[in-house]
């Protein structure tokens, strides 16, 4: 089921109606993160069909949900003007296994439809952590806690072909398949606007009812 509007100014959620401009996740929990949107629900549908794409190399899902995305945000992709997208990356053992991150396969779509550098270096995962799906919010944050981190790289004068003049970017869009609580967004957000970029806003395919 696509997510309607009108939906929360932070997160994208849908909200009750037009006088609720956040969705109560957003008031009880502070976003890092400046806003970003879902293209459908995380229903049972959603779940099998992610779920292929994940771990059943079904990438020729991410077609679809490219293009969707594609056109339903590109006026949302105008008015932040990013300087680049980010996969949320996965850790190096999880790509071993399945052989490739789905974040990055989605960004990597939007990037040549939008004509959007793709950065896959920036932002990296440095610590494995536990499953994320039967934890809380608070769970789910403290299990990510110093799981990604910038390349030493982006922190230095160190000239990189991905960033124009080896600065950081000052707006990015980060790119992941399910948005649920949040926690992985907020996590990434935290760490990349303590590195000095501006704004930060994300997307993805699917959002959840944040509990």
């Amino acid at each position: 089921m696509p997510v309607r509007q009108p939906a929360c100014r932070k997160c994208g959620k849908e909200v009750p109606g037009q006088h609720h401009e956040y969705c109560l996740d957003c008031i009880r929990h502070k976003r890092t993160f400046d806003s970003g949107a879902a293209l459908f629900h995380y229903n049972d549908a959603a779940r099998h069909s992610l779920a292929a794409v994940k771990y059943k190399n079904r990438r020729e899902y991410l077609d679809f949900y490219g293009t969707a995305i594609q056109y339903r945000f590109e006026k949302a992709i105008r008015y932040w003007k990013p300087d680049m997208l980010i996969p949320v990356p996965i850790h190096p053992s999880r790509r071993r296994q399945r052989g490739y991150n789905q974040a990055e396969e989605l960004a990597i779509r939007l990037g040549k439809a939008w004509n959007i550098p793709v950065c896959t270096r920036l932002l990296f995962r440095a610590r494995k952590t536990t499953p994320q799906r039967d934890l809380n919010p608070t769970e789910r944050l403290k299990n990510l806690q110093e799981a990604f981190r910038v390349h030493p790289e982006f922190l230095s004068d160190a000239r990189n072909p991905e960033v124009s003049g080896g600065k950081l970017p000052d707006c990015v869009v980060l790119i992941d398949d399910i948005y649920t609580t949040g926690s992985t967004i907020e996590a990434c957000s935290r760490v990349l606007k303590a590195a000095g970029i501006k704004e930060i806003h994300y997307l993805s395919i699917c959002i959840g009812d944040g509990k």
